[in-house]
């Protein structure tokens, strides 16, 4: 089952940067996004949304740690 991004930056169909530099910032985009929709999420008590927001969350926090890693090993 596959639900719509909670964020524009979060949305995983989006075609991803050519550059490794790039492609982290918009992972990190991602997260950051995603990390304060988190927080608007559980001050509203809304447990369904936010665990897909926790779905997406980890999604996105392995796509930057890859992203990381790639631009790590590039320097």
């Amino acid at each position: 089952m596959s639900f719509a991004a909670l964020t524009s930056s979060a949305d995983a169909a989006r075609t991803m940067p050519a550059s490794p530099v790039a492609r982290l910032a918009a992972a990190h985009a991602a997260v950051s996004s995603l990390r304060d929709e988190q927080r608007r999420l559980e001050r509203l008590g809304l447990e369904l949304p936010l665990a897909r927001c926790h779905q997406q969350l980890r999604f996105w926090n392995f796509v930057e740690a890859v992203c990381s890693i790639e631009t790590e090993a590039r320097s």
